[in-house]
């Protein structure tokens, strides 16, 4: 072969992807899976600074200003000291679930990003059933928390379990119902059409539209469901010092609060999604076109988390009584409601999907 030819190279480019052509597309796909994680881990560890900057603001203070500049290494100090404590496992634990717990909590957690678009054509698996998907795959998330609340073979950790579950089911009811009035309206379960339908500006957007009290029942639900506070509850700092994980340390808890963060994301990623237009901007008009959609996405994930610290901010916790009895008493009769509110809707006014 002609090393100085392209002609030369471009033949053997040919033939050697056509020979390896599955283990290559293999690798490629390990390879951005792999820049994906990577990305969204850095984005976290700058969310959680953001969280705690966000907190320290409305209690005036500094917050974290000591690691790095204005304290932007705080998190990455953080990971570290995690990653080099001492890691201690109680005598009576049952050892694989133990260790299993919080693996199979991240696991979940970053799996189910694999069907989230941040921008057009950028998704690795833009399947039609994108919605149940996530729906399947966060509902598998108890799992981990139960068994880590169980393999600790101490009470304080087990009702703290138990809480998580009885409070991410009743939650995840809501959350369905809410989805349901989205995939109706948009007429698909494919994430990447719910974002097509509301191109055009903000006055497509489905949170202005007669969504948006499902708006307001899905921001309070992922509250819930991710254990953000007012609604923090399995983790019961009063009452059982950490909940579920109280007999955590070192890396395998680190694993539990980074699975949780994950989750906080995931939600602000659907929430732009179902309401605000994924990677569509507020107007469709130059210069704000021109900026690529996945700023767009970023941008509005970092908004709705801004709503999440200022909650966690201003408003006192709710006893569990009053956390359950919001969500089979009050979100479960509404959301019913609307779904058949929006089924009416639609057809009276001639506005189903084709």
């Amino acid at each position: 072969m002609d090393f100085f030819s392209v002609q030369a190279w471009q033949v053997w480019w040919q033939g050697f992807y056509a020979a390896n052509q599955t283990l290559l597309d293999v690798t490629g796909m390990a390879a951005m899976m792999l820049l994906f994680i990577v990305v969204l881990l850095v984005m976290i560890a700058f969310i959680l600074l953001f969280d705690r900057k966000v907190w320290a603001a409305v209690q005036m203070r500094r917050g974290p200003n000591v690691v790095g500049p204005f304290g932007l290494l705080q998190s990455f100090a953080d990971l570290f000291k995690f990653v080099f404590k001492e890691f201690v496992m109680p005598a009576g634990a049952n050892k694989g679930v133990f260790l299993l717990a919080p693996l199979i909590t991240t696991t979940l957690a970053l799996g189910a990003w694999a069907v989230v678009p941040v921008n057009e054509g950028w998704v690795f698996a833009d399947i039609n059933v994108g919605v149940l998907y996530i729906f399947a795959v966060s509902s598998l998330g108890v799992y981990g928390i139960i068994m880590g609340g169980w393999a600790s073979n101490s009470k304080y950790p087990f009702l703290g379990a138990l809480r998580s579950a009885a409070q991410m089911v009743s939650y995840e009811v809501s959350i369905g119902l809410v989805i349901i009035t989205v995939l109706l309206t948009a007429g698909s379960l494919n994430l990447s059409q719910i974002v097509a339908a509301q191109e055009g500006g903000i006055q497509n957007w489905y949170l202005f539209s007669h969504l948006l009290p499902m708006a307001v029942v899905f921001f309070i639900s992922a509250l819930a469901e991710t254990n953000r506070p007012p609604f923090d509850l399995p983790e019961a700092e009063s009452e059982l010092v950490a909940g579920f994980m109280v007999e955590y340390s070192s890396t395998p808890y680190l694993l539990f609060m980074l699975s949780e963060y994950v989750s906080i994301v995931l939600m602000c990623a659907l929430m732009t999604i179902f309401f605000l237009g994924g990677w569509h901007p507020p107007i469709d008009v130059a210069p704000l076109n021109w900026v690529p959609g996945v700023f767009w996405f970023i941008l509005k994930i970092w908004f709705i988390f801004f709503l999440f610290a200022m909650v966690k901010a201003i408003v006192p916790r709710y006893r569990y009584d009053q956390l359950m009895r919001i969500g089979w008493k009050f979100f479960l009769p509404i959301s019913l409601l609307w779904v058949v509110v929006t089924a009416g809707y639609l057809l009276a006014f001639d506005k189903l999907p084709g």
